[in-house]
């Protein structure tokens, strides 16, 4: 989210009117920064009948569910109600640490229809489980009538871990949309954009991208993708590797120029 990614960034001294594209490409706003407010950019929503539909038809997953409300203010930061979730305990046994440091954001509504507000739709859903609870909970929305039309369905997977994260997004919706939208906007080329991501909802920003970079901390089928594509594989996220991406590509920058 805004919010969490905010945290990271002001700190790096960058100017407030760079843009953070968040909640996997729903969301694009200015990073603000102490003394000048954040601006909204680009924002999409899931329709309010489209998420009351959603939450019905989830059934047996409706456990491992969370919604995701843009809340953010003029200083970047979100409020309690940006989370809700219907159930604590299952979420809590798969993505604990994420809940513990989400804690003063969710709220825990039952039944979770009831933060539906046609004024205020959600920004995106996720699904929290084991792979195979997940595999099976893609199969159940996609098998839903309208799912196609509706809905984009995005995953990431830690197989050593055993826990995949399904995100649901408002239809026509990825990180790689927003990013060539954005660069649209600013006057930049997709040939001029570098691209790092270690995971499957990182997949379409990587495929825009003239220069792609996976970190080695990827699943292991997403890095033989990324070896059929040409792209680089580069440090796991633990070893430096956006640093590393980073540092390369303004060297290859530097020697052109």
């Amino acid at each position: 989210r805004h919010c969490y990614a905010m945290h990271v960034l002001r700190p790096l001294g960058l100017h407030h009117a760079n843009a953070i594209i968040s909640s996997n490409g729903t969301v694009i706003r200015t990073l603000g920064s102490a003394t000048q407010p954040t601006h909204l950019l680009a924002r999409n929503h899931l329709p309010h009948a489209t998420s009351l539909s959603l939450c019905r038809h989830l059934g047996e997953f409706r456990n491992a569910l969370v919604l995701t409300f843009d809340n953010v203010g003029p200083d970047g930061e979100d409020s309690r109600g940006a989370l809700v979730v219907e159930h604590l305990d299952h979420l809590h046994s798969s993505i604990g640490k994420w809940m513990q440091a989400n804690a003063p954001y969710i709220d825990r509504i039952d039944p979770i229809e009831d933060a539906l507000d046609p004024a205020a739709p959600p920004i995106q859903a996720m699904l929290c489980g084991s792979i195979d609870r997940m595999a099976r909970a893609e199969a159940h929305l996609r098998a839903h009538p309208d799912a196609a039309t509706t809905l984009t369905l995005h995953h990431t997977e830690y197989p050593e871990r055993d826990l995949s994260i399904l995100d649901i997004l408002p239809a026509g919706c990825s990180k790689g949309s927003a990013l060539l939208s954005l660069a649209a906007e600013r006057g930049i080329h997709s040939s001029q954009i570098l691209a790092i991501g270690d995971n499957w909802n990182d997949l379409s920003m990587l495929e825009i991208a003239g220069r792609a970079i996976l970190m080695a901390n990827a699943p292991e089928d997403l890095k033989a993708l990324a070896r059929t594509r040409g792209w680089t594989i580069g440090p796991a996220n633990d070893a430096d590797g956006v640093a590393d991406a980073i540092e390369s590509a303004l060297a290859v920058a530097e020697m052109v120029g």
